[in-house]
């Protein structure tokens, strides 16, 4: 059996990339928009790129093809979770992005929180809820304790999740257990937060050969006032403005919060934090994200041009720096 071990590409000037794009999470769609956005992009900026899917073929198709670096462009558990990025380190190909112990922890919405806050980062009171303590406990005795701490509005959320599936604002007594219906069905805990009113931001991190940057921030203005799904991805409802309309105090410390973010974590290559600036400018921690989405109504690809730069150009970056054990050359990022 070959070992599928990345080796340097037959043309050295030629960065060879494999884009990973599918899986079978509930974001196949969005991963698959994402995979075209990304090898369109890397292949203007001159690098050579296969867009493979996370199925049975993969590790064979990376030992019969070895390339120099893999962009993992997948949504949800298969390309956030860390179980992936763990066969690809056992493999010895690398990626860019978060490693696999990172990645596991940034995907569990209330452990990041926890880590986050023990560094001084504001986040909304939450309660994480397992599904077995919801039922044994019993579903009514349970929410009245939620609603006696943490009050209303409320955010429900998947504590394992992306793309805001399952995500639902509560705002009555009556709207809670069917949300809390919805969320379980997208993970075996729920995350319960406090709703926080306030100006919505998305701040990319990007790793670069000084250190950790963070790019400009994107405000996001959903018509129906909650960022979910479908808000996210369908054009037209959600209002976007990139730079965000913050003052620069205000956009200096949103900055500084996804970058405390990016390290408290051990993040690396890329990260996008989401946040809620309140109109006296607390800045709350909601979530992070290792794998941003790219798509055309996607949020860092918007910071990326605001910051006056080109998509492929830092995605290529970020490609080389990641095969440079392999390589033997010195970072360009």
């Amino acid at each position: 059996m070959s070992d599928p071990t990345v080796t340097t590409a037959s043309t050295p000037d030629v960065l060879r990339a494999v884009v990973l794009a599918g899986g079978l999470a509930f974001e196949r769609d969005v991963s698959m928009h994402s995979g075209r956005r990304v090898s369109a992009a890397l292949r203007h900026a001159g690098v050579e790129v296969e867009v493979l899917d996370a199925d049975a073929q993969l590790l064979p198709a990376l030992a019969e093809h070895p390339c120099d670096a893999v962009f993992i462009a997948l949504h949800g558990a298969s390309g956030e979770d860390g179980s992936l990025r763990s066969v690809l380190e056992l493999a010895g190909v690398p990626y860019v992005g978060s490693s696999s112990a990172a990645s596991r922890l940034a995907w569990d919405k209330p452990g990041a929180k926890a880590r986050v806050a023990s560094a001084g980062i504001v986040t909304p009171e939450w309660v994480a809820l397992p599904h077995s303590t919801y039922r044994e406990l019993g579903a009514g005795a349970v929410l009245d304790l939620v609603l006696s701490r943490l009050g209303l509005p409320l955010m429900l959320k998947p504590a394992q999740g992306g793309s805001a599936l399952g995500t639902v604002k509560v705002s009555t007594v009556q709207e809670l257990p069917e949300a809390m219906i919805s969320a379980f069905a997208y993970a075996d805990t729920v995350l319960i937060e406090q709703f926080i009113s306030g100006t919505e931001v998305a701040i990319s991190v990007v790793d670069r050969s000084d250190g950790p940057a963070a790019l400009p921030a994107v405000e996001i203005v959903p018509r129906s006032g909650v960022f979910d799904y479908a808000a996210r991805y369908t054009p037209g409802m959600t209002e976007y403005f990139t730079p965000a309309r913050l003052n620069d105090s205000t956009a200096a410390r949103a900055a500084d919060v996804a970058l405390t973010v990016h390290r408290r974590l051990d993040l690396s290559g890329l990260s996008r934090t989401d946040a809620i600036i309140t109109a006296d400018g607390e800045i709350y921690f909601l979530e992070v994200n290792v794998s941003p989405g790219m798509t055309d109504t996607s949020m860092m690809p918007m910071s990326v041009a605001a910051a006056g730069l080109e998509l492929g150009t830092v995605l290529a970056d970020l490609l080389r720096a990641a095969a440079l054990p392999q390589k033997g050359v010195r970072a360009q990022v």
